[in-house]
Order: C-alpha cells, then sequence, then structure tokens
C-alpha cells in the first residue's frame, strides 16, 4: 500500500523521474481548467439564465460571503485566489471516486505548495492594502519586542497549514485502504463518502484560514485621537 502518491513512479528518464503527485497534479489542474471555460463560455447578463449559469452564480456568491465575513471588505479582489484554492482541494478529493485516482493533497509536497501559495500571498495583499511601510509596521506591533515573535509566527503557521491539510488528507485514504483490504464491500463505501465528506471540510478549512491570514495582513491599524486637553 503507497502512503503518498511520490511512491508512484509514471515514467523515469536517469535521475529525472515523473511520480503520481506531478501527474494527478496537473491532470487535476487541466480538468479544472477545462471545466471553468466550458462552464462559462456561454454566460448571459439577460435575465433567462441557464440552470448552470445559475449554480454558478449561486457558488460565487457564497465564496464571496464568506471572504466578507471573515473581514475582507473587497471580496471580489480575493476570489480569484482563494476560490482557487477552494476548488483545488475540494477537486482533490471528489475526485477520489475515480478507480485509480490518487489525491494529490496526499502528498506532503503538494501541501507544502499550497501552504507556500498562502505565505506569499499574505505578505502580497498586505503591502497592496496597507503599503510597503504599513505591512513592516504590523511585524512590530504592539511593540517592537514582538518582532521576532511575530515572524516566527508568519513562518510555523505556513507550516501548520501544510501539516494539517497533508495528515487529514493522508490519513483518509489510508483508512479506506486498510478497509478496502479487510472488508471490500460495505466498509469501504460509507469510508469514501465520509473521505469525501471530510474532504470538503478541509478545502473549507484551507480556504477560511487564508482567508483570515490575508485579512490580518490587509488589516490598516487605526490611530487613536488624541484628546483635547481641559481648559
Amino acid at each position: 500500500m503507497r502512503l503518498s502518491p511520490d511512491e508512484l513512479i509514471v515514467w523515469q528518464l536517469g535521475w529525472f523521474k515523473l511520480n503520481g503527485t506531478i501527474v494527478f497534479t496537473w491532470g487535476l489542474m487541466l480538468v479544472l481548467a477545462v471545466g471553468s471555460k466550458l462552464v462559462t463560455r456561454h454566460l448571459s447578463v439577460d435575465l433567462a439564465r441557464s440552470r448552470w449559469q445559475n449554480l454558478l452564480e449561486i457558488v460565487i456568491a457564497a465564496i464571496e460571503k464568506q471572504i466578507q465575513e471573515v473581514g475582507l471588505q473587497q471580496p471580489k479582489k480575493y476570489i480569484g485566489f482563494l476560490g482557487t484554492l477552494f476548488l483545488f482541494v475540494a477537486a482533490s478529493a471528489l475526485c477520489t471516486i475515480i478507480p485509480g485516482y490518487e489525491p494529490p493533497t496526499a502528498s506532503l509536497s503538494t501541501t507544502v505548495a499550497l501552504a507556500l501559495c498562502v505565505f506569499v500571498a499574505v505578505p502580497f495583499f498586505g503591502i497592496a492594502g496597507q503599503g510597503v511601510g504599513g505591512y513592516l509596521k504590523s511585524y512590530a506591533e504592539p511593540t517592537f519586542i514582538m518582532l521576532p515573535f511575530n515572524i516566527i509566527s508568519e513562518v510555523s503557521r505556513t507550516l501548520a497549514l501544510a501539516v494539517r491539510l497533508f495528515g487529514n488528507m493522508m490519513s483518509g485514504a489510508m483508512i479506506i485502504g486498510i478497509l478496502l483490504t479487510i472488508t471490500p464491500f460495505l466498509f469501504p463505501i460509507v469510508m469514501t463518502a465520509l473521505g469525501l465528506l471530510t474532504g470538503m471540510v478541509q478545502a473549507y478549512i484551507f480556504f477560511i484560514l487564508a482567508a483570515v491570514y490575508i485579512a490580518a495582513a490587509t488589516r490598516k491599524t487605526k490611530t487613536v485621537p488624541e484628546s483635547t486637553p481641559a481648559k
């Protein structure tokens, strides 16, 4: 039994190895890209709209609402990044019903890459919202003594994102694989359904945590007005 799709070698030439993680990741990205193109090719601005467009607008509106509730006041500015993260992790879990498919999120390299995307996006949006000086100043709040602790927090939460997603995804795949060996009928079906639900929950949690980190980076510090001296 494979613990990770990294162990699946699809093609090898000398030192170069094309493993299952790379194949499944690029295959999933291709499916998402082609699917998004097909879904959005006949969008209408009239009152008469297709059911698919109504469903798409409901999903987009729900994602924008979640982003706004986290504290980001311009959800359309962040939906491209956060929505893509959510769809990739969710689709990675949903595609486990396909025989022979292994979710790339079960590999630590994939989850680290996703966490690094959040790690880069936080200062990117933070600088865009507050400017370079305002963002760097947030590391020294409330006092300059907190500077090293804030830097450590920035790195540690990125590592926590990667390990959290990797552990949950890999554990679900391992449980299903073990049950397929012991009881190849009823339990794997139940566990597969439970794995799909867990994958969607993990996609939502990853999406929300990324939005919270970006919201914290883009939050502008409010200055307290000086009190007028009493006459």
